[in-house]
């Protein structure tokens, strides 16, 4: 009968409220905080948000333990196309919304979290969104999205819509 291999591991809380693991093989560790590179952030948040450049979308990518600008540009094709299903990231787009009186620019949070992204990683994507929504923090509707199928402008269209309230247009009325 083959030997049983037990591996154990403990869980601590430090009275800093820092999560510590402890590996009986390796001693405890300190769990490293996520950073921001905020300049390039902030850059990239307020390029999306300007009428007066050709941007409608940033992505944002961890470069190790800091979220960086990983790119921006035109097309919602081309937004979908950055996101892996091994990888955590965050978008912010501009889509444009209104009828035929009106249009205007509406900006939605994307926290992307792909199928194939371990269940640590998942969980820490909680405090992570919270440290870039400190610089993305103009937005209509915020969305988590795990599947390359949702992202769907139609889908993002529809909570842009349910988020502004009045939706006019000069269609007939049922009666």
């Amino acid at each position: 009968m083959p030997a049983l291999l037990t591996v154990v591991t403990h869980y601590s809380f430090d009275c800093a409220a820092k999560c510590q693991v402890q590996d009986p093989a390796v001693g405890p560790q300190m769990a490293l905080p996520t950073s921001l590179d905020k300049d390039a952030i902030r850059e990239a948040y307020e390029d999306v948000r300007s009428n007066l450049t050709d941007n409608e979308w940033a992505v944002f990518k961890f470069d190790g333990l800091t979220i960086v600008c990983s790119a921006k540009g035109q097309g919602f094709q081309e937004f979908c196309d950055e996101f892996q299903d091994d990888e955590r990231a965050f978008g912010y787009i501009r889509i444009q919304m209104g009828d035929e009186m009106s249009k205007r620019s509406k900006f939605l949070f994307l926290t992307w979290i792909g199928p194939e992204v371990g269940v640590m990683q998942r969980a820490k994507m909680s405090t992570d969104k919270s440290i870039i929504k400190d610089v993305i923090n103009n937005f209509a509707v915020e969305l988590q999205v795990e599947t390359s199928a949702d992202l769907d402008l139609e889908m993002f269209k529809m909570h842009l819509n349910k988020a502004g309230g009045a939706n006019y247009g000069t269609g007939v009325r049922d009666v």
